[in-house]
């Protein structure tokens, strides 16, 4: 079979990933890179022997696929005018700033029958792919994803940005629907929320505790559910995953899962090209990424109205 020929679109520090992954695969050939720097664009192109572009549009005809790795406002417009040119896309998360937006790519993507796989990127974690295997009724998960701050990907906030990993993989175990959500969240070194705090209560019972943070000193990135007579441990980064069991006479075992661990992007990739090729639904498509970006924009409704409540509290003169 021969190579599919790829793009990558937005060659800035996360983009520069995505060029190194499709220039590596034995499966695909990196065509083109697309950047409205066009120094940016040569640079990167030269690098990899590769055609150096400065818009989207005019990769029509000269790839099958392409990642779009641009800032998360243009996802939409550059997608879309991609899937209508025959071009099946890997758009990076959140996959648009909005519901409305998202709903154009899902529509573009279905109307043009072409393949929409969403980068939520955690999902192709090893450790996270043996926690899928395990997870059979989550009653409780405690969650922190905490940062040491970058200036990549400022434009939107810690919770469309971070924090919407760990929604991803919450609704993909299953709890049920969200029932309530409380939230807080504060800024700090921008204008967007930089540390947020959130309590989801699904129903059935469930509930979530999940702390974003892109202002710390360290980074953690860390799972833990607890389910009848089980709790699972899952390090995200150390990419491995524990439980420990209760066992009828009371006794405490425990268990290493098994993990083939490998790097979440590349696995992301070759997930992608396997939906190129077969033309079978991604594993993350994009009606379920919308699920998760509805419940995103959800909590930070819930942050927004938390902050109004904080603000009236100081105008009135509330003291400690």
């Amino acid at each position: 079979m021969p190579k599919l020929r790829v793009a990558v679109v937005g060659v800035g520090e996360f983009g520069r990933n995505h060029v190194r992954v499709a220039s590596q695969s034995p499966r695909a050939e990196l065509r083109a890179v697309v950047d409205a720097d066009p120094v940016r664009a040569a640079e990167v192109a030269a690098a990899n022997a590769c055609l150096a572009l400065t818009n989207a549009r005019e990769l029509a005809g000269k790839v099958d696929a392409a990642i779009v790795a641009v800032p998360t406002s243009a996802h939409a417009d550059v997608a879309c005018a991609l899937l209508a040119s025959g071009i099946d896309v890997l758009v990076e998360k959140p996959m648009a700033p909005d519901l409305t937006a998202a709903d154009r790519l899902i529509h573009a993507a279905e109307s043009h029958a072409r393949i929409l796989q969403v980068g939520h990127l955690e999902r192709f974690n090893p450790a996270v792919i043996a926690l899928e295997k395990v997870a059979r009724r989550p009653l409780f998960f405690e969650i922190h994803r905490l940062s040491v701050f970058s200036p990549r990907s400022l434009d939107i906030d810690v919770v469309l940005d971070l924090m919407i990993h760990d929604i991803d993989i919450l609704l993909s175990l299953g709890p049920g629907e969200i029932e309530e959500i409380r939230a807080a969240g504060i800024s700090i070194l921008t204008p967007k929320v930089d540390i947020a705090n959130v309590r989801l209560q699904f129903q059935g019972g469930c509930v979530a505790n999940i702390t974003a943070s892109r202002v710390s000193t360290e980074r953690v990135r860390k799972l833990r559910l607890f389910q009848p007579h089980q709790y699972i441990s899952v390090d995200y980064a150390r990419q491995d995953a524990a439980v420990f069991s209760v066992g009828p006479d009371r006794q405490i075992s425990f268990q290493q899962l098994p993990v083939a661990k490998g790097e979440p992007l590349a696995l992301q990739f070759d997930a992608f090209l396997d939906a190129v090729e077969t033309r079978q639904p991604p594993k993350l498509g994009g009606r379920a990424a919308r699920q998760t970006l509805k419940a995103a924009l959800a909590i930070l409704a819930k942050i927004e109205e938390h902050s109004r409540v904080v603000s009236q509290s100081l105008v009135s003169g509330w003291k400690p």
